[in-house]
Order: C-alpha cells, then sequence, then structure tokens
C-alpha cells in the first residue's frame, strides 16, 4: 500500500491542498476548527505528518494556570473533585490548562486566606470552597482588584453576586430534601439538620430552602435547631448518636454539610437505619452503600465532571475578557438518586 499523500489528506478532510499544505507548514491563516478536521482527517487515514499537525494544534494553543483551594484531602468528595480537575484540565483541546489543586488541611481563616493569596501570585484565576468569613473576603478583593478572577465552588462567596459562582441551586435543593423528608415520612414528626459550619453560605441556603419548605407545605413537623459538624465525620457521627438518644421520635434527618459518613456509622450502630428518613449530598462508594441498605434515603448530588468542565470554562471566559466584565453565576443542575435508580 502506498502511504496518504497531502492530495489524500487534503480530500479526506474537504479542505483544498493549500489549506493542508499552510498546516502542515505552520504558516496560520487557517481557523482552529478547519486545522482540527484535518487533524481528524490524518488519524483516519494513518498520514505521516499526523505528528507535525499535532505540534502545530499545540502551539495554537493558549496556556493558562489555573489555582483551586478545596477543603481537607482526606475527605472522600474533595478528593475525587481534585483528580477530576486535574482530568478534564488535560484533555481541554483548545488551551493548555496548569491545574495547581491545593487542599486545605487547615480551614482557619487565617491558613485559607493566606493559600489564597499565594495561589494568586502565580496563577491567573483561582477557584475555592471557603467559609465566609472577612479576611477571606479581603483576600478576594485583593486578588480580583490585581485582575485575578475569583470563583466560589460549591458554595458562593458573595449574596450580591460580586464574586463568580460555579455550583448548585442551594436553595432549591434545601427544598427538595424538605420535600422527600415530609412526603416519605409515615406521621410528622421530629427532624434533626446538620450543617458543617454556619459560614459556608451553600449549607446556609440549603438550610433555607428546608425550612421554607416545612413552613409552606408540612408545618406539623418540628424542625430541630442545626448542629454543626464543623465539616468532620467523627463529630457527624457524635451528633447523630445524641440526637437518636435526645429524639426517640426522630422521623428525619437532613445532612447539609460535611460528615456524612459519621450520620451513616451512627444510624447503623444505633439500630435506627431505614427508620430515620436521611437525606445528604454527594453519591460516593459510602453513600451508595447507604442507599442500597437502606440507611440513607435520597442522595443530591453535583454531577462532578460537569461541574468540573464548566467551573475551567468559565475561568477562560473570565481570563479571555476585559476586566470590567460581567461577573458569572453558573448553576450546574443536581442530580437525585434512591436505591432504585443507582
Amino acid at each position: 500500500m502506498t502511504r496518504p499523500t497531502i492530495r489524500d489528506l487534503a480530500e479526506a478532510a474537504g479542505v483544498s491542498i493549500s489549506t493542508a499544505n499552510r498546516i502542515l507548514a505552520g504558516t496560520g491563516g487557517v481557523r482552529a476548527p478547519t486545522v482540527a478536521l484535518v487533524r481528524d482527517a490524518a488519524e483516519r487515514i494513518g498520514f505521516y505528518g499526523l505528528g507535525t499537525i499535532k505540534s502545530q494544534i499545540n502551539a495554537r494553543r493558549t496556556k493558562y494556570r489555573f489555582g483551586f483551594l478545596l477543603l481537607q484531602p482526606t475527605r472522600t468528595y474533595y478528593k475525587i473533585l481534585g483528580a477530576e480537575i486535574e482530568k478534564v484540565a488535560s484533555t481541554v483541546q483548545d488551551s493548555e490548562i496548569d491545574a495547581v489543586v491545593r487542599y486545605a488541611e487547615d480551614l482557619s481563616p487565617q491558613s485559607v486566606t493566606a493559600t489564597l493569596l499565594q495561589l494568586g501570585e502565580t496563577c491567573q484565576a483561582v477557584a475555592v470552597v471557603a467559609a465566609v468569613h472577612p479576611l477571606v473576603l479581603q483576600a478576594v478583593d485583593t486578588l480580583q482588584a490585581n485582575g485575578i478572577p475569583v470563583f466560589g465552588l460549591i458554595s458562593q462567596l458573595s449574596a450580591t453576586g460580586n464574586v463568580n459562582y460555579v455550583g448548585l441551586d442551594n436553595w432549591k435543593a434545601g427544598r427538595t430534601a424538605a420535600w422527600a423528608i415530609a412526603n416519605v415520612c409515615k406521621k410528622p414528626g421530629k427532624v434533626g439538620i446538620l450543617v458543617g459550619n454556619h459560614r459556608f453560605r451553600c449549607q446556609e441556603m440549603n438550610e433555607s430552602g428546608f425550612r421554607s419548605y416545612f413552613r409552606e407545605f408540612a408545618p406539623d413537623f418540628t424542625l430541630l435547631e442545626p448542629l454543626a459538624t464543623f465539616e468532620t465525620s467523627a463529630v457527624a457521627e457524635e451528633l447523630t448518636e445524641k440526637l437518636l438518644a435526645e429524639h426517640p421520635d426522630l422521623s428525619g434527618l437532613f445532612m447539609a454539610g460535611g460528615g456524612i459518613s459519621g450520620v451513616i456509622a451512627a444510624l447503623r450502630t444505633s439500630g435506627r437505619a431505614g427508620q430515620v428518613v436521611t437525606v445528604g449530598h454527594q453519591l460516593m462508594d459510602y453513600t451508595k452503600l447507604g442507599l442500597l441498605d437502606g440507611t440513607l434515603t435520597m442522595i443530591l448530588n453535583s454531577p462532578t465532571p460537569k461541574f468540573v468542565h464548566e467551573t475551567i470554562s468559565a475561568m477562560i471566559k473570565a481570563c479571555q475578557s476585559s476586566e470590567d466584565q460581567t461577573r458569572q453565576t453558573i448553576v450546574v443542575p443536581f442530580e437525585i438518586y434512591t436505591r432504585e435508580n443507582i
């Protein structure tokens, strides 16, 4: 068999021979979609210059360095999120993304602020999961004043929309959790609420939406005051045990923050698994098992791949736009899981 020629490549891609030659020579003047079309054709026919075409594409890609500050690396969800960020960053076709992922071992405002500012020294845009605190907001303002776009991930950093946001409609998520508990419970009773940290705006909105649904549609239920787990499973387990002991008539439990593995453990060891309608966030191995064995009733899940794609796309857009651009608010629809649909 003869080796495919330039003519064969041009015919396979549906372009002129001169266009194919310009791409191989790297002389420019060819639109990126056309270059991609020729690359795909070269792969199909086994064209000898495929490596050259790919090199030309790589040379055209804009290079970005993006910083990501997530919560503790010991938490399964954030390990999954960090790995997905690195995976998606490596597959962006039109840009070359250097994703710098950091994990906040220390959740104190001082530590989060220091890491945030450090990322801002070398990154063109920064995305962060953080509780709202004056020190953190001051760091965000400093970065944005220096032309570095900041994105609040999962949890909004500002109620006024002056900081970019990618995440769920948490008020709607809270109402959906309330709907599940109110409709699955056989009769009205007490409902416990666990949050990770009251300064996470996403969790405050979760609770707000949760309470608003009960006020509107299920006023016969008694909502207990929220308890803070400080984003740890051990505290969540202890608080769940306390709720079960102090409220034998507990009929529902909403986990709005971190530590759901502790909730699952407490329900199982108490013998109350399956007796308390329990709703939490994020489908992971242990929450999936909790659904399957009936310990959990419903999981509200943010689709991680879509969430990360939206975040990186928004960061690229922010870097390409002028400084006075309108801040971006990107709401990613959440998924609903029960043991019947996983």
